[in-house]
């Protein structure tokens, strides 16, 4: 069973319950207030494996599992077995950094709540991105474009929206997923930043 699998199915299995049990919810959500004042840094990582609802999970774990595969078979055939070590890390941290400048921001703010896998599933795509950034990504499933492209809309859409901020998505956590996620691709395997380059510039549009 592959690692983006079970990573799906514990992301499910607590989101569902969750919805049903507010206490639970109320445990792992991010609270960057309640972050600030009880010490509870571990909700970094938790808030990550919780959903607001069932289009909200399914979103973000159709898109994991799309793209996810594809990251640990590549991180396995590029780094052998400490590949899983390389992908885990990848997810988790991106969960973790995509939520820091929303705990900056809203630390004395006790109404504000932030959920979801969007950080850590940005930081996978946009790995997948660098390494080939002509891949096909189809919004929809009919709305195809080549990575690169979609990465460039991608992130002008999240921070014009995280600029507005009249929106209950965290469109913050997107972008510097997405970030974190090139800046890793990039760290771990340099040869992916020329190669990137190399292929936009090989690409045509006909």
């Amino acid at each position: 069973m592959s690692i983006t699998l079970i990573l799906v199915i514990i992301t499910s299995g607590i989101s569902y319950y969750a919805f049903n049990n507010y206490s639970l919810m109320d445990k792992l959500i991010l609270n960057p207030y309640r972050v600030t004042q009880r010490n509870e840094y571990y909700r970094f990582v938790t808030s990550g494996f919780v959903h607001a609802d069932f289009g909200h999970l399914i979103f973000n774990m159709l898109s994991l599992w799309f793209v996810g595969e594809s990251i640990e078979r590549l991180f396995g055939m590029l780094f052998g077995p400490s590949g899983t070590y390389y992908y885990l890390f990848l997810y988790l941290v991106g969960i973790i950094v995509s939520d820091i400048p929303t705990f900056l921001k809203h630390r004395k703010n006790s109404k504000y709540n932030s959920l979801g896998a969007s950080g850590g599933v940005s930081a996978v795509l946009f790995a997948a991105i660098l390494y080939a950034p002509l891949m096909q990504i189809c919004l929809y499933f009919f709305i195809c474009m080549p990575g690169f492209i979609f990465g460039l809309l991608f992130l002008g859409y999240s921070f014009y929206e995280a600029r507005r901020g009249t929106s209950y998505v965290n469109h913050s956590a997107h972008m510097y997923g997405a970030i974190f996620g090139m800046v890793f691709m990039a760290v771990v395997y340099p040869s992916a930043v020329p190669q990137f380059f190399e292929q936009i510039l090989s690409w045509r549009l006909f």
